[in-house]
């Protein structure tokens, strides 16, 4: 287990806060990487973990997440991340989200929450009726809605630069393009994939996500499970479910020429990226392109404005490209160089921070 309190360690944390409230049955935790942006930002994640040791795991990884995604994403904000131990669907209730909202304001604005696996706007509206530090809200509350829109348009800006580096061409039409994973974000590249002249195919562990993308696009290919999707004759990969698709056996059998999904923390372990760079496979680093869910979201702080989110989200391509670039200059993993560049951008602008300014 990482220690938290280690300062030479690059996961080492600001805070972690464990929340728990008998009555309506939470047990949370708040991680909050670093605040050198300014105030952490991240989703809350309701998932039923096997133990609190791996909830604990699963907060501290998305926590840092976070703050290198916000930092490459040009947001003003450090990364955070809660996880809700529990079953969403048998668990998930008004008392339970409003005390999580009690503990998010009880942190004075150094964590602002958003949606993640396992929870929703509609559930962000019940944790804004405790807390100012919510976003992510349905657009009836003033918020900016379902994040999974621009997560999505921003893996395809990825893959749209992914392709561009690959065959000098920022056009998936003709590719053959893998979706693991069709929900909140998958079903929605798929939609932009398609209209962009991809052939797609997908699996999910859910019957009625693969259901609800044959009902719109029956045109689309089904495989089994994950396993049959890296071996199939693909030209691209996007991971978008959970997070450790890529290990070293999935690495072996992969086919495609680019890895480019919206899942976080797709490698499972270090050096995976050295062994997708060895077989001459581009990857995409996931919390680069998947950060159009929290501009999305940064966005409704200042009131929401979806053609200026949108907007920036489109930088993905250019910040994408940007990495790549990099990668090559530098003789080193897309992964090793987005980390430089996030490193970079939270030390400098971390140091302005620190000259004094009255209030």
């Amino acid at each position: 287990m990482t220690d938290v309190f280690d300062p030479s360690h690059k996961d080492a944390h600001e805070q972690v806060v464990f929340c728990a409230d008998a009555h309506s049955g939470l047990r949370a935790i708040i991680a909050i990487h670093n605040t050198a942006l300014g105030p952490a930002l991240g989703g809350t994640r309701f998932y039923p973990y096997a133990s609190e040791q791996a909830a604990l795991a699963d907060v501290l990884n998305l926590s840092r997440g976070m703050a290198y995604k916000n930092a490459l994403a040009g947001l003003d904000h450090g990364g955070g991340k809660a996880v809700i131990i529990g079953d969403p669907s048998r668990d998930k209730s008004e008392a339970l989200l409003r005390a999580y909202g009690r503990f998010i304001e009880s942190l004075g604005g150094r964590y602002i929450t958003a949606c993640d696996v396992g929870t929703y706007s509609e559930d962000m509206d019940v944790v804004a009726r405790e807390s100012r530090f919510v976003t992510g809200r349905t657009l009836a509350q003033g918020g900016a809605g379902d994040s999974s829109i621009l997560t999505a348009f921003g893996v395809f800006q990825g893959m749209r630069a992914s392709a561009e580096r690959v065959w000098g061409t920022p056009s998936l039409l003709g590719r053959r393009v893998g979706v693991e994973g069709v929900g909140k974000v998958g079903h929605r590249l798929v939609e932009l994939l398609r209209e962009d002249g991809a052939e797609v195919v997908i699996c999910d562990v859910s019957e009625q996500a693969i259901e609800r993308v044959r009902q719109r696009r029956p045109e689309v290919e089904v495989v089994a499970d994950a396993e049959a999707l890296t071996s199939a004759d693909i030209d691209v990969f996007a991971p978008c479910a959970l997070g450790g698709a890529l290990d070293d056996a999935t690495v072996a059998r992969l086919r495609a020429k680019v890895v480019c999904g919206a899942a976080n923390n797709q490698l499972a372990h270090p050096g995976v990226e050295k062994q997708l760079a060895e077989r001459d496979i581009l990857y995409a680093p996931d919390y680069v392109v998947n950060s159009g869910g929290v501009i999305q979201v940064a966005d409704e702080i200042r009131g929401f404005d979806m053609d200026r989110a949108r907007a920036k989200a489109a930088g993905i391509y250019d910040t994408t490209l940007k990495i790549f670039e990099i990668a090559s200059d530098e003789g080193v993993p897309p992964a090793v160089a987005a980390d430089r560049l996030a490193e970079r951008r939270m030390s400098e602008v971390g140091r302005i921070r620190a000259i004094w300014l009255s209030h």
